[in-house]
């Protein structure tokens, strides 16, 4: 009974947060977006305490229920076992902990993160490797298939479906998606669940917790005849049948254990009832000593202050500081500065705080938003007007984002911020290489921040041309998107670090 509830609770979880990424059109991040909100990292790195103390609660309660439930990435490894367990059953055999391995990566990942090194630390994030992973892979397949069907209702003049553009956002993410796809995918079809127990800081940081668990699988040594199906079965490796103990810093309560056995020997339950279950002469062999209790409380406490130091650190950063001929398609122009949307703050607290989850990535209904493929901010989502312009009624990123790297703002806080400027280019302006009018930037800028003027001011016949008053352009990026020049822009936009226009 209670696998087929965490089984239940898994599935709706994982296809919620799948869809969260294939949704082009925004209407399921209202009811379902606190679903991204509720991830461990995102939720520690928000500052969101109430989610985290929740998340620490569930897992003193009941081990870790977060990595076989709500962790996208932990179901996403089950799915696959689950598949190679078809062809090869009771292939999974007990192994010791690789303690040096777990709490190594650990040590790296805060110092990574606290150094401010996301761009590195991110690889191995499990709800941001798993966001890539569906918007890179999942998402494009997903969008044919809705084009397959506007396709043909089009043909039997229904409009149920529309056509969407399927595009490439990122060759470099698309690459470490791929890579990271076939990574965990051969370690989950080969050992279950070999990347949650020995490389996932998350998981080892729960692992702390779960030592603890007040329900927990417990195994009866009067019925149990050490026949070793449970751990044959166990996807974290973690029973022993031989010694009858669970390493409980593994368990990923998955309940596998429990309706395999066939003699009623694994029960979850409370842990002072596993006290009785046993002999005296098990308990004898089982009991720790105070030194040992005393060694794994340290640890437990050294690893809370670490993260609760990581915290604050992250909490003072924010406080630190933003015709019929071929249309040639538009090139991305060479910025001084990357261009961060205005939710971001300033771009300290922007690149700081980013999980690279591609969710506001998936998002965004103009196609502004992209993975950078600088080393220091890789995968940190990042704007660009080639295919749209960042419009100003629109604040979708900031809705979704689950980590606090975008904050979230009305239309009005939008448009008095700024986030770039545009910069003019004479050498490819329509009116000056071609002798024809336009004037699209002016006619299209939100804030009446492009003029017309002539370009020779002796001469007000002369081909006119528009100049750009920083202090009112926004950087929303309508005069570069709409420009009729190619392959560049007569004008872009540059980033700078966010503030409200005065």
């Amino acid at each position: 009974m209670l696998r087929t509830i965490r089984l239940t609770a898994a599935i709706v979880c994982f296809t919620l947060i799948t869809l969260l990424f294939l949704d082009f059109t925004g209407t399921l991040h209202i009811w379902f977006g606190w679903l991204a909100k509720i991830q461990f990292l995102p939720a520690l790195l928000a500052l969101n305490i109430g989610v985290v103390l929740f998340l620490v609660l569930l897992t003193f309660l009941f081990g870790r229920i977060y990595c076989s439930v709500i962790c996208p990435l932990g179901v996403f490894q089950d799915i696959v076992s689950w598949v190679s367990g078809k062809q090869k059953k009771n292939r999974f055999r007990y192994s010791p902990a690789m303690k040096w391995l777990r709490y190594g990566v650990l040590g790296v990942f805060i110092i990574m993160m606290v150094a401010g090194l996301n761009s590195l630390a991110i690889l191995i994030a499990p709800y941001s490797a798993y966001g890539r992973i569906a918007s890179s892979l999942f998402a494009p397949v997903w969008q044919w298939g809705n084009n397959l069907l506007a396709y043909f209702a089009e043909r039997m003049d229904s409009y149920a479906f529309y056509e969407v553009d399927v595009w490439m956002k990122s060759f470099s993410i698309l690459i470490i998606a791929v890579v990271t796809f076939i990574v965990l995918g051969i370690l989950a079809w080969r050992n279950g669940r070999t990347y949650c127990n020995t490389i996932c800081p998350v998981g080892t940081v729960l692992g702390f917790i779960s030592r603890y668990a007040i329900f927990k699988p417990v195994i009866d040594t009067s019925k149990c005849n050490s026949c070793g199906l449970c751990a044959r079965n166990c996807k974290a490796s973690c029973i022993n049948p031989k010694a009858h103990e669970i390493d409980y810093s593994r368990c990923v309560a998955c309940m596998d254990c429990i309706g395999k056995c066939k003699h009623g020997a694994i029960r979850y339950t409370r842990r002072t009832l596993e006290k009785a279950t046993v002999t005296t002469e098990n308990m004898q062999t089982k009991s720790v000593t105070a030194e040992q209790v005393d060694n794994a409380r340290r640890s437990f406490l050294s690893a809370s202050a670490i993260f609760a130091t990581a915290s604050v650190l992250k909490a003072q950063e924010k406080k630190v500081d933003g015709g019929l001929a071929t249309i040639e398609d538009k090139k991305i122009p060479e910025r001084e500065n990357p261009i961060y949307p205005p939710g971001a703050l300033s771009v300290r607290n922007f690149t700081q705080h980013c999980t690279a989850c591609q969710l506001c990535v998936s998002a965004c209904p103009n196609q502004v938003l992209r993975p950078s493929d600088n080393l220091m901010t890789l995968m940190q989502p990042e704007m660009s007007y080639e295919r749209g312009y960042c419009r100003p009624e629109c604040t979708k990123c900031s809705e979704v984002c689950p980590a606090g790297a975008i904050h979230p703002i009305t239309t009005a806080d939008k448009s008095a911020t700024q986030i770039g400027h545009a910069v003019w280019i004479k050498e490819n302006c329509v009116p000056l290489t071609d002798g024809v009018e336009c004037g699209n930037c002016a006619r299209h800028c939100p804030t009446g921040a492009i003029q017309m003027v002539a370009s020779e001011p002796e001469a007000p016949e002369s081909p006119k041309i528009p100049i750009v008053n920083v202090e009112k352009c926004i950087g929303c990026g309508a005069c570069e998107n709409l420009c009729p020049s190619r392959p560049f822009s007569a004008i872009y936009v540059t980033g700078h670090q966010m503030h409200r226009v005065i």
